[in-house]
């Protein structure tokens, strides 16, 4: 009930500014009110990973409250570093094994059960591969379209992404009342973890039934940078 009000809300006050073309900070801030973003907060062994700092930050540029998601087992001391980052007001944690390799099957039912209870306007996660995989199948759920791999946010429903191999910039409007966001990360500085104070409140765990199985994953180790993160690249 309250999901659907703030949406029907936010319709109503988008509409009624959007003729004049022209917004007052006052109605800026009104519109900023009615937002609610839900960051999805990547971890692994414990750690939280770089791509999900840069998804608060660009969560800050939509305005409204930010809440960080967790999921799997033992995130509690994940979660109290998280509750550090500046702009997070609330952390949102479900310790489950289930969800320790973030299967897109289980995890998905479960960012769409919060995502409903929560009346979130729009959800937010690194162009990771853990977001690559995970977020198509939260926005097929909602019956909303992905907006992937963006690198600015103009307003609460416009932003910009490359496309064609980055060879043009496109700038896209969306009209669906959740908007399923992939950033990408070099575009975003990191948010600090600094002296914030988030709370860390239990999230809905529907446990949901998944056929997959994690067998097992060979992975290459480097002292090289992420190639998502680094700051610089350089080819040739």
């Amino acid at each position: 009930m309250l999901s659907n009000a703030r949406h029907s809300i936010l319709r109503q006050a988008k509409t009624q500014f959007r003729p004049s073309r022209s917004i007052t900070r006052a109605q800026q801030t009104l519109l900023a009110r009615l937002l609610s973003t839900l960051a999805i907060l990547e971890q692994k062994d414990g750690k939280l990973s770089h791509a999900s700092l840069n998804a608060v930050t660009a969560a800050q540029k939509l305005g409204g409250s930010i809440t960080g998601f967790l999921a799997g087992s033992g995130v509690k001391t994940v979660a109290e570093e998280a509750a550090k980052v500046d702009g997070l007001e609330k952390i949102l944690m479900v310790d489950n094994a289930a969800y320790d390799k973030g299967l897109p099957e289980n995890y998905a039912p479960l960012l769409v059960e919060n995502i409903k209870k929560g009346g979130f306007t729009h959800v937010i996660a690194g162009h990771s591969a853990f977001g690559k995989n995970l977020m198509p199948r939260v926005a097929a759920l909602l019956d909303s379209q992905q907006i992937s791999d963006i690198i600015a946010i103009e307003s609460e429903d416009t932003f910009v992404r490359p496309i064609y191999a980055g060879n043009a910039i496109l700038t896209l409007q969306s009209s669906d009342p959740i908007k399923i966001i992939t950033i990408r990360g070099t575009a975003f500085p990191a948010a600090p973890i600094a002296s914030n104070s988030a709370p860390i409140t239990a999230g809905e765990d529907p446990k949901a039934p998944c056929r997959t199985t994690w067998v097992s994953e060979d992975l290459q180790t480097s002292d090289r940078p992420d190639l998502a993160t680094a700051s610089r690249v350089v080819s040739g």
